[in-house]
């Protein structure tokens, strides 16, 4: 599996003995280890502005529902709308002007869906 080059240098022959094979897998390997590099700072580049849009939504549901009779639905429904219209009003109840999108999601009664 070994090919034999000939080359000439001055007046002596030099025969050159390369082993295609193993450049061939340290080929491989290196298109891997790229591969997978490339691979993880894709991913890290999606995932940090997902963390810090949820990061922002807690915080800002926290407030918002620091008041709530029942927390843990307001935070749910406080984090959905977060998520989808990427806003959260200012204070525990009202200012639903400052946000449209959060202000008109409706539930399937009707009714305002975020709190």
């Amino acid at each position: 599996m070994h090919k034999h080059f000939l080359f000439t240098a001055s007046k002596s022959p030099l025969v050159f003995k390369v082993g295609f094979t193993e450049i061939e897998e340290n080929m491989k390997r290196l298109f891997f280890a790229t591969l997978l590099l490339f691979a993880f700072l894709l991913s890290s580049s999606f995932l940090e502005p997902t963390m810090a849009k949820s990061l922002l939504c807690t915080h800002k549901c926290k407030g918002r529902c620091a008041k709530a009779a029942v927390k843990e639905r307001c935070l749910k429904y406080c984090g959905i709308c977060c998520a989808e219209c990427k806003c959260v009003p200012s204070g525990t109840y009202g200012n639903k002007h400052q946000c449209p999108c959060y202000r008109d999601r409706r539930n399937s009664k009707g009714k305002p869906k975020c709190p």
